[in-house]
């Protein structure tokens, strides 16, 4: 349960900035995300290395949203429900695509290249993520602003992310096990889906009043 006690105005003030600064350094890591993520899949011909880069480019955009909230406080309802319908079809049509690609090569018994780029960048997010939500429910609970604290949840979801993907790209690279990198595709699946759902329920990163 988010803090009830109440803000001075200096303190309110202390929180937003570090509210945007999270938000800055979420986008930041996300661009690193999205571009290595989605070159590294690419050439290594990864479903689950590309999935993760294009969730990271959907995730930006949330984070942009959020900032907008930071700064526009209980305004402008409408266009953040319609921003976060927009979220949740990108999630959609990210888990399709996954899910078509990684049944695919399991099919077609297509093995990916070994990632050593892509086992860095998911042992980083897997290892950072969790600091960095810790981090935005601490900022939360003082701003008792559940859109922030709904925000740390998909920081979370980032973190199981790259869990799921490290344990595909390490198994396929020294096990030669082709099969783990489209499974852990599928294993990503489901959980795009629960945020494509959150979104369109309009429970995703900007649910409420910041």
């Amino acid at each position: 349960m988010l803090n009830a006690q109440p803000l001075t105005t200096d303190l309110h003030q202390d929180l937003i900035r570090r509210g945007r600064y999270l938000q800055y350094l979420s986008i930041s890591w996300m661009i690193v995300e999205a571009t290595v993520g989605i070159t590294a899949g690419v050439l290594a011909g990864s479903v689950a290395l590309v999935g993760f880069g294009a969730d990271s480019v959907i995730e930006l955009f949330s984070s942009f949203v959020l900032i907008w909230r930071l700064r526009e406080g209980a305004t402008g309802e409408h266009r953040e429900r319609t921003a976060l319908k927009l979220v949740g079809y990108s999630f959609l049509a990210l888990g399709g695509y996954v899910a078509f690609e990684a049944t695919r090569d399991l099919i077609l018994h297509r093995p990916p290249d070994a990632s050593y780029m892509g086992i860095g960048l998911a042992a980083v997010a897997f290892v950072t993520m969790p600091i960095l939500a810790r981090a935005k429910r601490r900022v939360a609970a003082g701003l008792r602003s559940e859109a922030m604290h709904a925000d740390s949840r998909q920081t979370d979801f980032c973190c199981y992310l790259s869990g799921i993907l490290l344990g595909g790209l390490a198994l396929n690279a020294r096990f030669h096990w082709w099969w783990a990198d489209p499974a852990a595709a599928m294993l990503m699946v489901p959980l795009i889906a629960l945020e494509a759902a959150r979104a369109l329920r309009g429970k995703s990163c900007c649910d409420s009043e910041s």
